[in-house]
């Protein structure tokens, strides 16, 4: 196998003679550009270690402190204050050149400026600090911002004016402050008020009592304990009991997917598309090692929280008996890669230089073209990351722990991503509303043995030039995958383009070592485990229903027009539809984000309200005058917006009571209000995708290049899921998920429901719409 002989430095024959050693001097070249590679690695860490470590100042601040003292002093001003020569005097003393007077006092002025300038610093992270903790901002409408608001705004300007880089304000994000109990309960009893009939309100206000007065103190006082020497006091646990610990298949229930630009095609040349979106990724993760990425930054000065794009790149969840772990490994220099029942191992490097795209190209046009049939057993290998937790653990464990599977194991979890190169042809066709769902199926689950469901992500590559991502949940939120997505798609348009024949710009080096095939030898044993997680992971798929669509009547800029904020506009829609297919109200879940703290992820808001149920009643009535109705829907937006707010600032409900009832577990304590709170079914599990996080073009300009979002499968069995993108001034996409078990959901219905309801209420302010 030529790939074989490649891939060593050298060869050995034993002769009568004795060892016979055959070097390889190409080979030998490549380790040692791939040691100098790596040790420039390790010197951009170290040096932004330093001046991440030293933000908002700057080596060249330093040297302004230093020459600012010794100005001053040759000048015969001490602005020391004695400190320079206190200093001098505990300096050993040195005989030779280097001890004279004039030396030492050189010496003792570069340690007092050190001191003043690292004193400095300290003082501005923690005046940032102090800024960044200030929340009133968000509670203020924008034509009404207040006096102390515009000081505010000033103060964090200046202090952040300095280029920062990825991870510069890490240490100045404030910790999440751990709420005040008799607040959590009491935002938590109005949140299940329109829920529960009187009766049942009383029970449920009687066991939060109880447990306020009784149980609670106790466990908020080891909460308050650990939210003083954790960074954040959810997020650790958050990953682990959530994710980490769930034993159930991660296909479907906790991967979700991301969608390609719909309405344009820039090549249709699969392995050409291919070739420019990875090698945009690896200039991603470069960017990513170098910390050359801006951090994302609410209202352009407020900085969000990075550190969950750490482990974007060389990840995977590693399965275990009663927890998974992840992997995180500092560099890899592959991606792993299955086309019909193959895996290769497809090498990103020459050396120390990455791939062009047009390489890529050729790697990827040769797997292929090549007609080599899968192993025994090969083919549907990947089901066992598709099935139940346990199972993959038993059988990595004693099907893949020593010889070639071994080996090839760790080709696929030691790679920065895996790679899916699929037969089949999706996209969305605007006049076949179908294509949209069917796209939207490939990329959540495929066929339950085409996708490496642990990696951090799967790119997936269709046959018609296509691309999307299946992503692991447990190391990041989306907003994270979708940065990366938002400038994979931006550098494959705008930076890297294509040839007119649709190919990658440029010529291939054909002299290239073609991709290695991954050897496995599977028993028969195996082969059964797989089976039987393919059998699980196939029920689980066909059972899935998902309705993907593109919502054409309005979009952003009439809903504003509504004089409310375009998810407090959808959030009340999805309470109407969701009364109209269920004639009833339920639990809703809606995703916020709390990355304005240190490390922190997720927070829920309680999207069905008093005030959106009292919309809703309203509008099915059909008594009501429409300047009643717009008046309830004010009342309801604004109730959604401010509980927002209160979800990204710290005060939300269900994370607080969350880690409340893990310190219960960890201390043996029994309570009943918690129990039934953490097992409250989310019937409507709703999330906003994020867009043009980075701004890689005008989409003013280019109206047509639009991502459709991505989705998610149902969290309850009879319940939906709704993921939506507010993709630009005229349009949304929606993916509804549900399963086709429950007699009570119809994820097309919903779909329509969900329609109805936006045209319905934009009819109350008179927005202009035409027929979806």
């Amino acid at each position: 196998m030529a790939e074989a002989h490649q891939a060593v430095a050298f060869q050995f024959t034993v002769t009568p003679d004795g060892v016979d050693f055959r070097l390889s001097r190409e080979a030998l070249r490549h380790i040692y550009l791939s040691g100098i590679n790596s040790w420039k690695k390790r010197l951009i860490r170290i040096k932004n270690g330093i001046l991440r470590g030293v933000y908002p100042g700057s080596p060249t601040s330093w040297l302004v402190v230093i020459m600012a003292t010794v100005g001053s002093n040759y000048c015969k001003v001490d602005i020391s204050m004695g400190l320079v020569h206190c200093i001098q005097r505990y300096l050993p003393e040195r005989y030779g050149p280097y001890g004279t007077p004039q030396t030492q006092e050189f010496l003792s002025m570069v340690i007092f400026s050190t001191g003043i300038w690292a004193t400095g610093i300290f003082f501005f992270r923690q005046t940032l600090k102090l800024l960044l903790s200030y929340h009133g901002w968000m509670f203020e409408m924008h034509s009404k911002t207040s006096h102390a608001t515009k000081i505010w705004a000033i103060c964090v300007r200046l202090l952040s004016s300095r280029r920062p880089m990825l991870y510069s304000f890490q240490t100045s994000l404030p910790k999440l402050p751990v709420p005040s109990v008799p607040a959590t309960i009491q935002r938590y009893l109005d949140s299940v008020r329109p829920l529960l009939d009187d009766d049942e309100y009383y029970r449920m206000e009687m066991l939060a009592r109880e447990f306020q007065d009784n149980t609670a103190p106790r466990l908020q006082k080891y909460l308050v304990l650990k939210s003083w020497w954790a960074t954040n006091y959810v997020s650790d646990w958050w990953e682990e009991y959530v994710y980490l610990r769930g034993r159930s298949p991660l296909m479907v229930n906790s991967n979700y997917y991301a969608m390609d630009f719909v309405l344009i095609r820039n090549t249709e040349v699969q392995a050409a598309r291919l070739g420019n979106a990875i090698h945009a990724m690896i200039m991603y993760r470069r960017k990513l090692d170098r910390e050359e990425i801006k951090p994302v930054m609410a209202l352009g000065m407020v900085p969000m929280c990075s550190y969950q794009m750490e482990r974007m790149f060389n990840t995977t969840r590693i399965p275990g008996q009663e927890t998974d772990v992840l992997q995180h490994l500092s560099e890899s220099r592959h991606v792993a890669v299955y086309h019909k029942g193959r895996f290769f191992k497809v090498w990103l490097y020459e050396g120390s230089r990455l791939l062009k795209p047009r390489d890529l190209e050729l790697q990827f046009q040769r797997i292929l073209d090549d007609p080599s049939p899968p192993q025994p057993g090969e083919e549907k290998l990947a089901a066992l990351t598709a099935g139940g937790r346990v199972e993959w653990a038993q059988a990595r464990k004693t099907f893949f722990s020593s010889g070639k599977n071994r080996i090839a194991l760790d080709a696929i979890e030691r790679a920065a991503f895996f790679v899916a190169l699929d037969e089949e042809s999706h996209c969305y066709n605007p006049n076949d509303e179908a294509s949209f769902s069917l796209y939207g199926k490939a990329l959540l689950h495929g066929n339950c043995y085409n996708r490496w469901f642990d990696k951090s992500f799967t790119l997936i590559s269709f046959k018609n030039g296509s691309l999307g991502l299946n992503t692991e949940h447990s190391w990041a939120d989306a907003p994270i995958i979708g940065h990366l997505w938002e400038f994979v798609l931006g550098t494959d348009t705008f930076h890297l383009g294509y040839a007119d024949n649709g190919h990658c710009v440029g010529e291939p080096n054909t002299m290239l070592a073609p991709p290695q095939r991954l050897q496995w030898d599977i028993p028969e044993q195996c082969r059964e485990a797989i089976e039987n997680s393919y059998q699980v992971a196939k029920a689980l798929a066909d059972d899935v229903e998902l309705y993907c669509f593109q919502f054409l009547p309005f979009g952003k800029g009439l809903i504003k027009k509504c004089r409310t904020s375009p998810d407090a506009f959808v959030q009340i829609a999805l309470q109407l539809a969701h009364f109209r297919d269920k004639g009833k109200f339920c639990l809703t879940y809606e995703a916020s984000m709390t990355r304005m703290f240190r490390e922190g992820r997720t927070e829920t808001v309680r999207s069905c309200t008093s005030e959106s149920t009292a919309f809703v009643q309203a509008m099915m009535k059909g008594s009501h005058t429409k300047e009643d109705l717009q008046n309830l829907f004010r009342k309801a937006s604004e109730k959604h917006q401010n509980m927002y707010r209160l979800a990204m600032t710290g005060a939300g409900i269900d994370r607080h009571l969350f880690c409340l009832y893990i310190v219960s577990k960890y201390l043996g304590v029994s309570s009943p209000f918690l129990a039934e709170v953490l097992s409250e079914p989310w019937s409507l599990s709703t999330s906003q995708i994020p867009q043009y996080q980075i701004r890689m073009f005008d989409p003013n300009q280019y109206p047509n290049h639009l991502g459709a979002g991505g989705g998610f499968g149902p969290v309850a069995d009879d319940g939906y899921g709704v993921s939506y993108m507010i993709a630009g001034e005229n349009t949304m996409f929606f993916h509804v998920s549900s399963k086709f078990s429950s007699s009570q959901t119809n994820s097309q219905r919903f779909g329509n429901h969900i329609r109805q309801a936006l045209l319905d209420i934009a009819d109350l302010f008179k927005v202009p719409k035409t027929e979806s």
